[in-house]
């Protein structure tokens, strides 16, 4: 998918409140971010917002990161923000190949994936967010009790993801192809792919996993 760039878009992140700059100088810090001892449960590629926003609206006591690496998508969840501040909600704009610079070990409570690039070619599968490599990040930001939440509508993409997850050992909790027609769905937070997604009348594949 081709992102169009928005004149701007970096400055503005560079000049946002929002965003938490300097991201690596925090590591075994976050809490003093916020300035609470409160979980800290991370969303990787964060899109427009509404998923985490949603999230931190619902619950004011857990901590919420949002870790996007697209200026041009990020600033449209900073124009959500400035419409309604929240204070247990932060971004940050980043590739998440660094995660490990930024977060500390057991620093972070839980992880959301949703509706990641498939990266479809073999010789990218590395840089898919449920590869072995990517795996093996979370087991050292997260905290043994965590788990890892995936979304996605691509039927290839979450059969790798769950093959993966096997071959890397982890527990799988939830495995679903079709999230909206399951018992999983209640209090499920929809994003915005998942709703333009679903209403073309593609399932929802949703998995949860964590470490043994």
């Amino acid at each position: 998918m081709r992102l169009r760039n928005i004149p701007g878009s970096r400055e503005t992140i560079a000049e946002s409140p929002y965003v938490v700059h300097d991201e690596e100088s925090y590591k075994g810090k976050w809490h003093e971010v916020f300035g609470n001892d409160h979980p800290i449960h991370l969303e990787i590629g964060t899109g427009k917002g509404s998923f985490i926003m949603e999230n931190a609206r619902r619950n004011p006591d857990i901590n919420y990161i949002g870790i996007e690496k697209y200026s041009s998508v990020l600033l449209r969840a900073l124009q959500k923000m400035e419409q309604e501040e929240l204070p247990n909600l932060v971004f940050i704009r980043m590739d998440a190949e660094y995660i490990e610079n930024v977060f500390e070990k057991d620093e972070i409570d839980n992880i959301f994936l949703n509706f990641s690039d498939p990266w479809p070619k073999d010789r990218t599968a590395k840089r898919r967010l449920t590869s072995d490599r990517f795996l093996k990040r979370y087991t050292n930001i997260m905290k043994k009790s965590g788990k890892v939440t995936f979304k996605t509508d691509n039927i290839d993409l979450f059969e790798y993801s769950v093959e993966m997850a096997k071959e890397c050992d982890w527990n799988i909790e939830v495995v679903t192809r079709d999230l909206h027609n399951s018992e999983y769905n209640e209090g499920n937070i929809m994003t915005e792919y998942e709703k333009k997604f679903s209403q073309l009348g593609n399932k929802i594949n949703m998995m949860i996993i964590s470490q043994k």
